[in-house]
Protein backbone atom coordinates (compact mmCIF):
# COMPACT_ATOMS: atom_id res chain seq x y z
CA UNK A 1 0.00 0.00 0.00
CA UNK A 2 2.83 2.41 0.92
CA UNK A 3 4.78 1.58 -2.25
CA UNK A 4 1.75 2.14 -4.44
CA UNK A 5 1.00 5.47 -2.78
CA UNK A 6 4.61 6.61 -3.19
CA UNK A 7 4.59 5.60 -6.86
CA UNK A 8 1.44 7.61 -7.48
CA UNK A 9 2.98 10.72 -5.91
CA UNK A 10 6.13 10.37 -8.00
CA UNK A 11 4.10 9.95 -11.18
CA UNK A 12 2.07 13.03 -10.39
CA UNK A 13 5.24 15.02 -9.60
CA UNK A 14 6.57 14.18 -13.07
CA UNK A 15 3.63 16.11 -14.51
CA UNK A 16 4.04 19.14 -12.25
CA UNK A 17 5.17 22.35 -13.95
CA UNK A 18 5.52 26.06 -13.25
CA UNK A 19 3.71 28.49 -15.53
CA UNK A 20 4.89 32.10 -15.47
CA UNK A 21 2.21 34.66 -16.38
CA UNK A 22 3.00 37.90 -18.29
CA UNK A 23 2.84 39.66 -14.88
CA UNK A 24 5.74 37.51 -13.68
CA UNK A 25 3.65 35.31 -11.37
CA UNK A 26 4.74 31.67 -11.10
CA UNK A 27 1.76 29.32 -10.89
CA UNK A 28 1.97 25.57 -10.23
CA UNK A 29 0.10 23.43 -12.76
CA UNK A 30 -0.20 19.74 -13.60
CA UNK A 31 0.03 18.57 -17.21
CA UNK A 32 -2.91 16.37 -18.20
CA UNK A 33 -2.16 12.68 -18.60
CA UNK A 34 -2.23 11.08 -22.04
CA UNK A 35 -5.04 8.74 -21.04
CA UNK A 36 -7.29 11.54 -19.78
CA UNK A 37 -6.74 13.50 -22.99
CA UNK A 38 -7.76 10.53 -25.13
CA UNK A 39 -10.82 10.01 -22.91
CA UNK A 40 -11.80 13.68 -23.24
CA UNK A 41 -11.49 13.53 -27.03
CA UNK A 42 -13.65 10.39 -27.22
CA UNK A 43 -16.29 12.05 -25.03
CA UNK A 44 -16.29 15.12 -27.29
CA UNK A 45 -16.75 12.93 -30.36
CA UNK A 46 -19.66 11.14 -28.72
CA UNK A 47 -21.29 14.44 -27.69
CA UNK A 48 -20.85 15.88 -31.19
CA UNK A 49 -22.29 12.86 -32.99
CA UNK A 50 -25.19 12.67 -30.54
CA UNK A 51 -25.96 16.31 -31.43
CA UNK A 52 -25.72 15.40 -35.11
CA UNK A 53 -28.21 12.54 -34.66
CA UNK A 54 -30.61 14.88 -32.87
CA UNK A 55 -30.24 17.43 -35.66
CA UNK A 56 -30.84 14.75 -38.32
CA UNK A 57 -33.97 13.52 -36.56
CA UNK A 58 -35.25 17.08 -36.22
CA UNK A 59 -34.73 17.71 -39.92
CA UNK A 60 -36.38 14.38 -40.77
CA UNK A 61 -39.44 15.35 -38.77
CA UNK A 62 -39.66 18.84 -40.26
CA UNK A 63 -39.00 17.76 -43.84
CA UNK A 64 -40.31 14.19 -43.84
CA UNK A 65 -41.77 14.36 -47.36
CA UNK A 66 -38.59 15.82 -48.82
CA UNK A 67 -36.46 13.16 -47.11
CA UNK A 68 -38.63 10.40 -48.57
CA UNK A 69 -38.03 11.83 -52.02
CA UNK A 70 -34.29 12.01 -51.34
CA UNK A 71 -34.00 8.44 -50.09
CA UNK A 72 -36.21 6.84 -52.73
CA UNK A 73 -35.54 8.98 -55.77
CA UNK A 74 -32.96 8.48 -58.51
CA UNK A 75 -30.41 11.07 -59.54
CA UNK A 76 -32.88 12.57 -62.00
CA UNK A 77 -35.77 12.31 -59.57
CA UNK A 78 -34.27 14.16 -56.59
CA UNK A 79 -35.96 17.51 -56.16
CA UNK A 80 -34.20 20.82 -55.71
CA UNK A 81 -35.58 21.03 -52.17
CA UNK A 82 -34.07 17.65 -51.32
CA UNK A 83 -30.68 18.72 -52.66
CA UNK A 84 -30.89 21.87 -50.57
CA UNK A 85 -31.60 19.86 -47.42
CA UNK A 86 -28.65 17.55 -48.06
CA UNK A 87 -26.33 20.52 -48.72
CA UNK A 88 -27.59 22.27 -45.59
CA UNK A 89 -26.97 19.20 -43.44
CA UNK A 90 -23.47 18.78 -44.88
CA UNK A 91 -22.60 22.43 -44.19
CA UNK A 92 -23.97 22.28 -40.65
CA UNK A 93 -22.00 19.11 -39.95
CA UNK A 94 -18.77 20.59 -41.31
CA UNK A 95 -19.10 23.98 -39.59
CA UNK A 96 -20.42 22.42 -36.39
CA UNK A 97 -17.39 20.14 -36.03
CA UNK A 98 -14.96 23.06 -35.94
CA UNK A 99 -17.28 25.49 -34.14
CA UNK A 100 -17.72 22.95 -31.30
CA UNK A 101 -14.01 22.94 -30.41
CA UNK A 102 -13.30 26.59 -31.27
CA UNK A 103 -16.18 28.04 -29.24
CA UNK A 104 -15.63 25.96 -26.11
CA UNK A 105 -11.84 26.28 -26.01
CA UNK A 106 -12.01 30.04 -26.57
CA UNK A 107 -14.44 30.41 -23.66
CA UNK A 108 -13.13 31.55 -20.23
CA UNK A 109 -13.02 27.90 -19.11
CA UNK A 110 -10.75 26.98 -22.04
CA UNK A 111 -12.27 23.51 -22.27
CA UNK A 112 -14.75 21.47 -24.28
CA UNK A 113 -17.44 19.49 -22.40
CA UNK A 114 -15.29 16.36 -22.70
CA UNK A 115 -12.30 18.09 -21.12
CA UNK A 116 -14.46 19.56 -18.36
CA UNK A 117 -15.83 16.11 -17.51
CA UNK A 118 -12.34 14.63 -17.03
CA UNK A 119 -10.97 17.80 -15.41
CA UNK A 120 -8.76 19.31 -18.14
CA UNK A 121 -8.39 22.66 -19.87
CA UNK A 122 -6.26 24.21 -22.61
CA UNK A 123 -3.68 26.82 -21.55
CA UNK A 124 -1.11 28.94 -23.35
CA UNK A 125 2.43 27.82 -22.53
CA UNK A 126 3.60 31.43 -22.16
CA UNK A 127 1.07 32.01 -19.36
CA UNK A 128 -0.92 34.54 -21.41
CA UNK A 129 -4.44 34.33 -22.75
CA UNK A 130 -5.49 31.78 -25.33
CA UNK A 131 -5.72 33.38 -28.76
CA UNK A 132 -8.06 32.45 -31.59
CA UNK A 133 -5.03 31.72 -33.77
CA UNK A 134 -3.70 29.15 -31.28
CA UNK A 135 -7.08 27.41 -30.94
CA UNK A 136 -7.57 27.29 -34.71
CA UNK A 137 -4.06 25.91 -35.25
CA UNK A 138 -4.28 23.14 -32.63
CA UNK A 139 -7.68 21.97 -33.85
CA UNK A 140 -6.86 22.00 -37.56
CA UNK A 141 -3.66 20.03 -36.91
CA UNK A 142 -5.62 17.49 -34.84
CA UNK A 143 -7.71 16.60 -37.88
CA UNK A 144 -4.52 16.01 -39.84
CA UNK A 145 -3.14 13.93 -36.96
CA UNK A 146 -6.15 11.69 -36.36
CA UNK A 147 -9.37 12.38 -38.26
CA UNK A 148 -8.13 12.03 -41.84
CA UNK A 149 -6.09 8.86 -41.22
CA UNK A 150 -9.09 7.26 -39.50
CA UNK A 151 -11.30 8.17 -42.47
CA UNK A 152 -8.76 6.58 -44.84
CA UNK A 153 -8.69 3.43 -42.70
CA UNK A 154 -12.46 3.13 -42.89
CA UNK A 155 -12.26 3.52 -46.67
CA UNK A 156 -9.76 0.65 -46.82
CA UNK A 157 -11.91 -1.54 -44.56
CA UNK A 158 -14.78 -0.91 -46.97
CA UNK A 159 -12.71 -2.47 -49.75
CA UNK A 160 -11.40 0.70 -51.38
CA UNK A 161 -8.06 2.45 -51.45
CA UNK A 162 -5.46 -0.34 -51.77
CA UNK A 163 -2.14 0.70 -50.22
CA UNK A 164 -3.74 3.86 -48.87
CA UNK A 165 -4.66 1.87 -45.74
CA UNK A 166 -1.02 1.15 -44.91
CA UNK A 167 -0.07 4.76 -45.53
CA UNK A 168 -2.93 5.92 -43.27
CA UNK A 169 -1.90 3.47 -40.53
CA UNK A 170 1.73 4.69 -40.60
CA UNK A 171 0.57 8.31 -40.68
CA UNK A 172 -1.70 7.72 -37.68
CA UNK A 173 1.00 5.92 -35.66
CA UNK A 174 3.61 8.62 -36.30
CA UNK A 175 1.37 11.41 -35.01
CA UNK A 176 0.11 9.29 -32.10
CA UNK A 177 3.73 8.83 -31.00
CA UNK A 178 4.35 12.57 -30.58
CA UNK A 179 2.99 12.82 -26.99
CA UNK A 180 5.30 9.98 -25.91
CA UNK A 181 8.49 11.72 -27.03
CA UNK A 182 8.22 14.89 -24.96
CA UNK A 183 7.81 15.33 -21.22
CA UNK A 184 4.73 17.58 -21.49
CA UNK A 185 2.73 15.04 -23.56
CA UNK A 186 2.35 17.62 -26.33
CA UNK A 187 0.87 16.52 -29.61
CA UNK A 188 1.92 18.19 -32.88
CA UNK A 189 -0.98 20.66 -32.67
CA UNK A 190 0.12 21.83 -29.21
CA UNK A 191 3.69 22.32 -30.38
CA UNK A 192 2.60 24.48 -33.30
CA UNK A 193 -0.03 26.44 -31.37
CA UNK A 194 2.07 27.00 -28.23
CA UNK A 195 -0.48 25.36 -25.95
CA UNK A 196 -0.66 22.53 -23.47
CA UNK A 197 -3.50 20.70 -21.76
CA UNK A 198 -3.43 20.92 -17.98
CA UNK A 199 -5.50 19.61 -15.12
CA UNK A 200 -8.25 21.92 -13.91
CA UNK A 201 -9.25 20.67 -10.46
CA UNK A 202 -12.72 21.60 -9.31
CA UNK A 203 -11.67 23.73 -6.36
CA UNK A 204 -13.34 26.76 -4.83
CA UNK A 205 -12.17 29.36 -2.39
CA UNK A 206 -13.15 28.70 1.20
CA UNK A 207 -16.31 30.44 2.31
CA UNK A 208 -14.32 32.44 4.85
CA UNK A 209 -12.35 34.05 2.04
CA UNK A 210 -15.45 35.82 0.73
CA UNK A 211 -16.99 36.68 4.12
CA UNK A 212 -14.16 37.93 6.34
CA UNK A 213 -13.73 41.63 6.93
CA UNK A 214 -10.91 42.16 4.46
CA UNK A 215 -12.97 40.75 1.60
CA UNK A 216 -15.59 43.42 2.27
CA UNK A 217 -12.94 46.13 2.07
CA UNK A 218 -11.63 46.47 5.64
CA UNK A 219 -8.35 44.89 6.70
CA UNK A 220 -8.35 42.92 9.92
CA UNK A 221 -4.60 43.55 10.23
CA UNK A 222 -4.22 47.30 9.75
CA UNK A 223 -7.83 48.48 9.75
CA UNK A 224 -7.33 50.02 6.30
CA UNK A 225 -10.41 50.14 4.09
CA UNK A 226 -10.08 49.00 0.48
CA UNK A 227 -12.82 50.06 -1.91
CA UNK A 228 -12.31 49.99 -5.66
CA UNK A 229 -14.24 51.82 -8.35
CA UNK A 230 -15.59 50.39 -11.61
CA UNK A 231 -12.70 51.86 -13.58
CA UNK A 232 -10.14 50.20 -11.31
CA UNK A 233 -11.95 46.85 -11.33
CA UNK A 234 -12.50 47.09 -15.09
CA UNK A 235 -8.83 46.46 -15.88
CA UNK A 236 -9.23 42.70 -15.33
CA UNK A 237 -11.59 39.94 -16.42
CA UNK A 238 -12.48 36.34 -15.64
CA UNK A 239 -9.05 34.94 -16.55
CA UNK A 240 -7.25 37.28 -14.15
CA UNK A 241 -9.87 36.58 -11.47
CA UNK A 242 -9.08 32.86 -11.69
CA UNK A 243 -5.35 33.60 -11.52
CA UNK A 244 -5.83 35.77 -8.42
CA UNK A 245 -7.95 33.02 -6.86
CA UNK A 246 -5.13 30.49 -7.30
CA UNK A 247 -2.60 32.91 -5.81
CA UNK A 248 -4.78 33.49 -2.75
CA UNK A 249 -5.38 29.77 -2.32
CA UNK A 250 -1.67 28.91 -2.58
CA UNK A 251 -0.91 31.70 -0.04
CA UNK A 252 2.77 32.06 -0.96
CA UNK A 253 4.24 35.34 0.27
CA UNK A 254 6.38 35.97 -2.82
CA UNK A 255 3.41 35.53 -5.15
CA UNK A 256 1.15 37.73 -3.00
CA UNK A 257 3.72 40.53 -3.04
CA UNK A 258 4.26 40.24 -6.80
CA UNK A 259 0.54 40.30 -7.63
CA UNK A 260 -0.07 43.11 -5.13
CA UNK A 261 2.61 45.21 -6.80
CA UNK A 262 1.27 44.48 -10.30
CA UNK A 263 -2.32 45.45 -9.42
CA UNK A 264 -1.25 48.60 -7.54
CA UNK A 265 0.82 49.69 -10.53
CA UNK A 266 -2.12 49.07 -12.87
CA UNK A 267 -4.66 51.06 -10.87
CA UNK A 268 -2.27 53.73 -9.61
CA UNK A 269 -2.42 52.87 -5.91
CA UNK A 270 0.42 53.02 -3.38
CA UNK A 271 -0.93 51.46 -0.15
CA UNK A 272 2.49 50.38 1.11
CA UNK A 273 3.67 46.95 2.21
CA UNK A 274 2.61 44.58 4.97
CA UNK A 275 -1.09 44.20 4.13
CA UNK A 276 -0.86 42.47 0.75
CA UNK A 277 -3.27 39.60 1.44
CA UNK A 278 -6.04 41.85 2.80
CA UNK A 279 -5.67 44.11 -0.25
CA UNK A 280 -5.86 41.17 -2.67
CA UNK A 281 -8.83 39.57 -0.87
CA UNK A 282 -10.72 42.85 -1.12
CA UNK A 283 -9.82 43.29 -4.78
CA UNK A 284 -10.77 39.66 -5.53
CA UNK A 285 -14.16 39.89 -3.79
CA UNK A 286 -15.10 43.18 -5.42
CA UNK A 287 -13.87 42.09 -8.88
CA UNK A 288 -15.85 38.86 -8.64
CA UNK A 289 -18.98 40.76 -7.54
CA UNK A 290 -18.60 43.16 -10.49
CA UNK A 291 -18.08 40.38 -13.06
CA UNK A 292 -21.05 38.38 -11.73
CA UNK A 293 -23.21 41.51 -11.77
CA UNK A 294 -22.24 42.27 -15.37
CA UNK A 295 -23.03 38.68 -16.39
CA UNK A 296 -26.60 39.08 -15.13
CA UNK A 297 -27.01 41.82 -17.74
CA UNK A 298 -25.44 39.73 -20.49
CA UNK A 299 -21.99 41.35 -20.35
CA UNK A 300 -18.90 39.17 -20.02
CA UNK A 301 -15.26 40.17 -19.81
CA UNK A 302 -13.08 37.15 -20.56
CA UNK A 303 -9.78 38.83 -19.71
CA UNK A 304 -7.98 42.16 -19.53
CA UNK A 305 -7.75 42.32 -23.32
CA UNK A 306 -11.54 42.12 -23.84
Amino acid sequence: MIAASTSAVIYNDKRRRKMVTPEGISLPITVGSRGSRVGAYMLDIMIYFFAQVVFWILMAVLFSTTFEDTLSGTEDGVTGAAEFIVILYTLVSFVGWYAYFFAFELSPRGATPGKRIVGLRVAARDGGRLTAEAIIARNLIRDIEALYPIVFLFVVLAGEGGNMGWAAAIWFCVFCAFPFFNKDALRAGDMIAGTWVVEAPRLKLADTMSTQGAAHGTSGVTGAKYQFGDEELGIYGEHELQTLERVLRDDKYESLVAVHGTICHKIGWNPGAGDERAFLEAFYAQLRAKLEGDMRFGKRKADKYS
